[in-house]
């Protein structure tokens, strides 16, 4: 017995008859041998984390664009505090937290520069629209690796796809990741809201922090106890109604407050009128995109597609860079 299989074997041994092993996995759409030391989803971690979309996540915008201070949260940290969040309540309920590393920092591999204002103005402009969480699908099963995309199990790619909150993850670790999603933006937008001084604990209504907690950190540890508390033994990941209910009207007060705030989104329509720019010079110059998305335009793939791959997947400041390299006149010298 090599040493996956001893993995797989505690698994069959120590996680909850709900859990998805790794050894019952669907697999991958393109055949490979096993690996002798690391479990299937344990791959999969790997190979995001090595991506190159994932490193490009650590300069791409959370909620604040262009924030003046080191500690604002970017798309990076938040999928590692989601990552974090969601194997906390794995493991405490003894599912496979490999599974749930994997969705959780594969989930937003498809975010735009700018974050949702990036998104609307991509979504916008394509004739086939566009979701950031259907981008991170095709990131991974294409455009990573030089258009041959990373092969994940299908579990990961279902939790990637179902991140959303309109979406039904088949598995329950899948189902953990959606829930932290809310939960972790939720936490550290409303901490970096009151950093930046858009908003004030005093701004939370005393209902509301009676229920979940007077400060950031006591909200998130009292979220992350119920779902435990009340998953325990299910076949479904769930909160109490209580509970449930008092995080949807302070996710609601976020919108209201400060996703929506003129302070926090005050640069938000130049970027959409930059990416939207960006959008039409390429779609009318598809020639100036990089070799390997021309490449696939070669093979196939939509031009307007394949222009919002490109643009997706910029930076915030390759972006800006970009724009400013097509659009503003430089200055120029006779020597």
């Amino acid at each position: 017995m090599n040493i996956r299989e001893s993995f797989e074997e505690k698994e069959l041994l120590e996680l909850s008859p709900f859990a998805a092993y790794s050894r019952n996995s669907k697999g991958r759409d393109v055949y490979e041998s096993e690996c002798d030391i690391r479990t299937v989803y344990q791959r999969d971690r790997d190979r995001i984390l090595h991506s190159k979309s994932f490193r490009r996540l650590k300069d791409k915008t959370q909620v604040f664009l262009s924030p003046q201070g080191d500690h604002y949260r970017t798309r990076l940290t938040h999928t590692l505090e989601v990552s974090q969040t969601a194997r906390t309540i794995a493991k405490a309920l003894r599912l496979n937290d490999d599974l749930v590393e994997a969705i959780a920092l594969g989930h937003d591999l498809g975010h735009t520069p700018f974050g949702h204002a990036g998104e609307a103005a991509l979504d916008a402009v394509c004739p086939e629209g566009f979701a950031h969480y259907k981008q991170s699908i095709r990131v991974v099963e294409l455009l990573e690796r030089d258009g041959r995309g990373l092969n994940l199990t299908w579990e990961v790619r279902d939790g990637i796809l179902n991140h959303r909150t309109s979406g039904t993850p088949h598995t329950l670790e899948g189902q953990i990741v959606r829930l932290c999603d809310k939960i972790s933006y939720i936490h550290h937008d409303m901490d970096d809201a009151q950093r930046a001084g858009i908003i004030s604990e005093d701004d939370i209504p005393i209902t509301l922090r009676v229920v979940l907690g007077g400060t950031t950190r006591e909200r998130l540890n009292t979220l992350i106890h119920d779902i435990v508390e009340h998953s325990m033994g299910k076949d479904c990941i769930q909160q109490s109604s209580e509970i449930a209910e008092a995080m949807k009207e302070l996710r609601q007060l976020m919108f209201d407050n400060v996703y929506r705030s003129q302070v926090a989104k005050k640069e938000e329509k130049k970027a959409k009128q930059m990416l939207t720019r960006l959008y039409e010079y390429y779609s009318d110059r598809p020639e100036k995109l990089s070799k390997e998305y021309q490449e696939l335009i070669r093979r196939g793939e939509k031009k307007e597609r394949v222009v919002c791959d490109y643009i997706s997947g910029m930076t915030d400041q390759y972006s800006i860079h970009k724009f400013e390299e097509l659009f503003v006149p430089k200055a120029w010298s006779v020597y």
